[in-house]
């Protein structure tokens, strides 16, 4: 058959026999890309996690997406470090986690990431001082309570988003790493955004998106920086969760809910720099791709005015 099709292709014209090659060639290239996501979305083996070591930090750990990241953890057989700002809620987490899992060894440090940092780092490095902390989950993140133009934006705001996003983040890091260093083996994980990535852009949302902009590339560059130290860095970006933050109650197939993003999550541990875990979404990433971006910030706008406006008409329904 093939060699039919070989005599067809001579007796036809050289435009004809260029188009076929080209479109022959942008088959197999899909067929492989569609074979690539097929295995490591479904297939591909999920890293031992305790091999970095037995201990992971979680920052953000009361609630949504790092709630479900200390719970899926501890499953995994690793002892918890969990940072955040209420100690009423570190402990309630801990003593859930605790009655699932007994086993696990849970230490807390509470850590207003609005506040002192410079102090909570302190606190951090002494906590961790001896433990073999080989999984670092970058989680804590504020948004916008609604969205809003960015000279609506307040400075009391603009200040936290900065300072929990991007010098939370950033300074946990440094006070890890090093440690991650000496033994040779470690992985971080920042949670990144679709709204700086997936989208071109996320009007009434400016400066949280910029944030996130910071973590992608933060993340690639110590990618880069100490892949060959054996430390492996990675951005997850999730679409929508349902979330409080995402002001969503209800899972679907598109929007998972905290535990089923938290399981996707850390089969992707460890491989690729940036992911998406929860498969739905890349759909949603490939469909944004194909469209547009002038489509897509017409959307986007579109749907952002309509959160800016229920956003405000509540706020009016509290001042009366």
């Amino acid at each position: 058959m093939g060699f039919c099709l070989l005599e067809h292709l001579k007796t036809q014209p050289f435009w004809l026999v260029v188009l076929f090659t080209l479109g022959s060639l942008s088959v197999l290239r899909f067929s492989l890309a569609f074979l690539q996501w097929v295995y490591v979305n479904f297939l591909r083996p999920a890293k031992n996690l305790k091999k970095y070591g037995s201990w992971a930090l979680v920052t953000g750990p009361t609630d949504g997406i790092g709630k479900a990241f200390a719970f899926q953890l501890a499953r995994k057989g690793l002892n918890l470090v969990l940072m955040g700002r209420n100690p009423e809620k570190l402990k309630d987490v801990s003593d859930s986690i605790l009655a699932k899992y007994g086993k696990t060894q849970i230490k807390t440090v509470v850590v207003d990431f609005t506040g002192d940092l410079d102090d909570g780092v302190k606190r951090i490095r002494e906590t961790i001082e001896g433990l073999d902390v080989g999984l670092l989950v970058n989680n804590v993140g504020i948004s916008y309570p609604y969205a809003r133009f960015f000279h609506e934006v307040d400075e009391e705001l603009l200040k936290n988003l900065i300072k929990v996003n991007v010098e939370g983040t950033t300074k946990v890091t440094q006070a890890v790493l090093p440690g991650m260093l000496q033994r040779k083996r470690g992985a971080i994980v920042n949670i990144g955004s679709g709204a700086a990535i997936v989208i071109p852009s996320d009007p009434l949302y400016a400066v949280y998106a910029a944030t996130k902009a910071y973590i992608d590339q933060f993340s690639r560059c110590l990618y880069v920086e100490y892949k060959q130290s054996g430390i492996d860095v990675q951005c997850q970006v999730p679409l929508y969760v349902a979330t409080k933050m995402a002001s969503i109650r209800r899972s679907s197939f598109f929007v998972p809910s905290t535990d089923g993003y938290a399981r996707a999550a850390l089969r992707w541990i460890g491989y690729e720099p940036r992911c998406t875990p929860y498969w739905p979404h890349t759909l949603l990433w490939a469909l944004a791709s194909s469209l547009p971006e002038s489509v897509v910030d017409a959307w986007r706008l579109r749907f952002c005015l309509a959160i800016r406006k229920r956003g405000q008409l509540k706020d009016s329904q509290k001042q009366e």
